[in-house]
């Protein structure tokens, strides 16, 4: 019997549907239900991690909250998206991987039994670290419209902020590709003002936004810079997947809580990384607007191609929603069709959320170039409108 702390972690489904399109070493397979890139990383963050491997000084377990050049540049990063100042050596702390900052600082911020505001639908990951603590999701919808995800503010001004302890929130979210409007984002920070509680920014996709639209940084709203607490990542916006480096930057009270646990979880960063990290935050040319490009050519490639199905545009990140609630289906069906049908591996997004999460599948466009994905219309078709009642 599993202990008591695990009784509401659940499947993300991801590691499901990987093992499985693995298992069929097919090249013909789209795969679509990870968040895998083929986007190549920085040259001079590769080079650099090339050199380290022979570095006797990057095999080490010291410094324990990071290498003082990455804090230093992780530091600065922060403090440009939002337009403060933050001191490396008191207000960041490395980490190992970005999901490593989120689960250490909800347990630097919380109480059992504490509420977070979190979207509906959100990564089941975040939902998990957020039970693992053992505190409690409050959901607020985001709504399915003709020009993209919206966040329910309604639903946002229905919130007791007295039971509210923390915001763990991203723009753009995952799985969605939702971006925060500066209405949407005021709107979080006022129900934050009332609740008196921390902001969790999950910046892993911060400024990969689409359509040219801005990016807005919780901490640049008046008084929130001691509120916002940001965790960072390599793996999604320098597409340092394998490195394993992010970064928590916030005030320095709170961040001294942070490295605690930091040093009781997960002791240190992958040495040889995070080095290489700092090149890619200082170099200019990181390549991060080129990614952007490639990942809106990819979504947009997809949006048409799939015309005839609900897909909701996403204004961000690395990944859509397609509702196949009109076709009869559930998330799980329709993922079966695709990859049985069609070759497409898509994560159902059971266990994201509410249980209007259901209805959906994720495709994932980050892995798969816009010649693999131009006969998508034709594998949906064949998935999905063929003997509906096979």
């Amino acid at each position: 019997m599993s202990v008591s702390r695990l009784e509401h972690i659940t499947p993300i489904g991801v590691e499901q549907m990987g093992d499985l399109a693995d298992s069929l070493e097919d090249h013909d397979v789209l795969r679509l239900e990870n968040l895998d890139t083929n986007i190549p990383p920085p040259a001079r963050a590769v080079q650099f991690t090339q050199q380290a491997v022979l570095d006797d000084d990057a095999n080490s377990y010291l410094p324990f909250v990071g290498l003082s050049s990455t804090r230093r540049a992780a530091a600065a990063h922060v403090g440009r998206q939002a337009g403060v100042q933050y001191d490396w050596k008191t207000e960041c702390v490395i980490s190992a991987g970005g999901l490593a900052g989120i689960v250490n600082v909800l347990l630097a911020t919380l109480e059992p039994g504490d509420e977070v505001l979190m979207t509906d639908p959100t990564y089941v990951g975040l939902i998990n670290r957020v039970r693992l603590v053992q505190a409690v999701p409050k959901y607020v919808p985001l709504l399915a419209t003709d020009e993209g995800w919206r966040l329910d503010l309604d639903a946002l001004r229905r919130v007791d902020p007295s039971r509210i302890k923390a915001a763990l929130l991203m723009s753009p979210s995952m799985p969605t590709g939702a971006v925060f409007t500066a209405d949407e984002w005021a709107a979080v920070i006022d129900l934050c003002r009332r609740a008196d509680c921390w902001v969790i920014n999950d910046a892993a996709m911060e400024r990969l936004v689409f359509d040219r639209r801005p990016v807005i940084h919780p901490a640049s709203f008046d008084g929130m810079r001691d509120r916002v607490i940001t965790v960072g990542s390599a793996s999604k916006e320098y597409r340092m997947i394998g490195w394993r480096v992010g970064w928590i930057v916030g005030p320095a009270p709170i961040m001294a809580d942070v490295a605690r646990v930091s040093l009781t979880n997960v002791v240190c960063q992958t040495g040889i990384a995070m080095g290489a990290v700092a090149q890619a935050l200082e170099d200019p040319d990181d390549g991060i607007a080129a990614s952007v490009a490639e990942l809106e050519r990819r979504r947009d490639l997809i949006v048409s191609s799939l015309s005839a199905y609900r897909v909701i545009v996403p204004h961000g990140g690395w990944s859509l929603l397609v509702d196949v609630s009109d076709l009869g289906l559930t998330g799980p069906e329709a993922s079966r069709r695709l990859l049985e049908r069609a070759k497409v591996a898509a994560t159902p997004m059971i266990n994201w959320g509410t249980r209007r999460c259901d209805k959906y599948v994720r495709l994932v466009f980050s892995n798969e170039t816009t010649d693999r994905l131009q006969d998508i219309g034709e594998r949906f078709d064949r998935a999905l409108k063929t003997g509906l009642s096979a």
